[in-house]
C-alpha cells in the first residue's frame, strides 16, 4: 500500500510535465515565438522587466504555457490567477502588493474581469501605481501606493469582450495563437509519449493527430484516452487501437463529437440545411448559445461543414457527405459516421 501511495505523485508528475519548459520543446507558433525572444532580451539588456503582453486564440492552443515559458526563460517568478477570480478591488490590490521587482502576474480568461477592478488596473498596468479610494461620500480619500516594476500577461479566449483602453495596455504585443497544422500535432504526439512512457507507432500518431481537431490540449487528451483503452484491453497503442478508443468516445474520422455532428443532423433535418438562427439551434439541441458559438461552430466553420451567413447558419456540401444524407439534388452518399 504504501509502494502505491508512493507512486501517485510520480504519475501526477508525468502528466504534469508535458507542458513545455524552454523554447526548443514549444513546438508550433513560431512567429509569436521569434517576437517574443526579441521582446524578452531586449527587455532584460535593458535591466527592465517586459512590457505586459495579451495572448487570445481558441481555447487549447498554448496560451498558459507560453506565460509559464516567459517566467521560466526570464527567470522570474509567476503568480497565476484567472479574471473571475479577481472579484473585488481589494482582491486585485492583494496581488500586485506583494509582488516582488520583475515578478510575472498571469491572468487567465482577462475578459471576464470585474469593470471596477479593471479601472484599478489601468494605472497600475501604465504607471504602476494603484489608487485605492478608501471611505465613501464627503469623508472619502484616495490613496496612491507604488508598485514595484512588473509585467502582466494576460490571456482570453474572446477579445472582443475586452474593453479598447485596456487592449492598448498591453504595450508589448497583442499575439494571436492560431490553430496548429497535423505535422506540429504529432510532433506534440510523439514527444508526450515519450514523456509519458507510452509505446505507440506511427500509425497511432497519425490518427491521433487526424481527429486531434489541429489543438495540443485535445491531442493529449486523446493520446491519453488511446493509452487507458490499450492498457485495459492489453493490446499495443497501434492505428486500429487508436480507431477503437476514439470511435468508442463517439469521435469520428473528422474529429467531430456527437454535439457537433448533432448540430449538423439538426441544420440539415430540421431546417433543411439552413439557414437558420444561432438561438434556434441552442433550442433544437438543448446546447447553450455560448457553448455552440464558441466550442462547436469554430472546428465545423475551420472544416468547411458550416457557414455562417447574415440569416444565419448554413450545413455545406461537405456536412452532407460527412453525414451521408441525401443532397437537395437527391445524390446519396456513403455513410462515414463510426457506428
Amino acid at each position: 500500500m504504501e509502494e502505491k501511495e508512493k507512486n501517485i505523485p510520480d504519475e501526477l508528475f508525468l502528466d504534469q510535465t508535458l507542458r513545455p519548459g524552454a523554447w526548443e520543446e514549444y513546438i508550433g507558433q513560431e512567429s509569436i515565438k521569434q517576437n517574443l525572444k526579441i521582446l524578452l532580451q531586449a527587455a532584460e539588456e535593458r535591466n527592465h522587466p517586459a512590457e505586459h503582453i495579451l495572448f487570445y486564440g481558441p481555447p487549447g492552443l498554448g496560451k498558459t504555457t507560453l506565460a509559464h515559458l516567459i517566467a521560466k526563460e526570464t527567470g522570474r517568478q509567476i503568480k497565476i490567477t484567472s479574471g473571475p477570480a479577481i472579484e473585488k478591488v481589494g482582491d486585485l490590490a492583494s496581488i500586485l502588493t506583494n509582488l516582488s521587482p520583475g515578478d510575472i502576474i498571469f491572468i487567465d480568461e482577462i475578459h471576464r474581469l470585474n469593470k471596477m477592478v479593471e479601472e484599478v488596473l489601468y494605472p497600475a498596468m501604465e504607471s504602476g501605481v494603484l489608487d485605492i479610494i478608501i471611505g465613501k461620500g464627503p469623508s472619502a480619500r484616495t490613496i496612491q501606493l507604488d508598485l514595484p516594476p512588473f509585467t502582466l500577461v494576460a490571456a482570453t479566449t474572446r477579445i472582443a469582450l475586452l474593453s479598447a483602453p485596456l487592449r492598448s495596455r498591453f504595450s508589448g504585443g497583442v499575439f494571436r495563437l492560431e490553430f496548429y497544422n497535423e505535422e506540429e500535432i504529432m510532433k506534440i504526439i510523439g514527444r508526450s509519449a515519450k514523456i509519458l512512457g507510452i509505446n505507440i507507432d506511427k500509425g497511432g500518431i497519425d490518427e491521433i493527430a487526424k481527429r486531434a481537431r489541429f489543438t495540443p490540449r485535445t491531442a493529449n487528451y486523446f493520446l491519453k484516452r488511446c493509452r487507458d483503452y490499450a492498457q485495459v484491453h492489453k493490446k499495443d497503442l497501434d492505428k486500429k487501437t487508436v480507431f477503437m478508443a476514439l470511435s468508442l468516445l463517439g469521435i469520428d474520422e473528422l474529429g467531430l463529437s456527437e454535439s457537433d455532428r448533432n448540430v449538423l443532423k439538426v441544420i440539415i433535418e430540421k431546417f433543411g440545411g439552413g439557414p437558420v438562427g444561432l438561438n434556434t439551434i441552442a433550442a433544437a439541441t438543448s446546447e447553450e448559445e455560448s457553448t455552440i458559438e464558441e466550442v462547436v461552430e469554430p472546428y465545423l466553420i475551420q472544416r468547411g461543414l458550416l457557414e455562417r451567413t447574415p440569416r444565419g447558419r448554413v450545413a455545406t456540401q461537405k456536412a452532407y457527405d460527412h453525414l451521408s444524407f441525401d443532397h437537395p439534388d437527391g445524390e446519396m452518399h456513403q455513410n462515414k459516421l463510426i457506428h
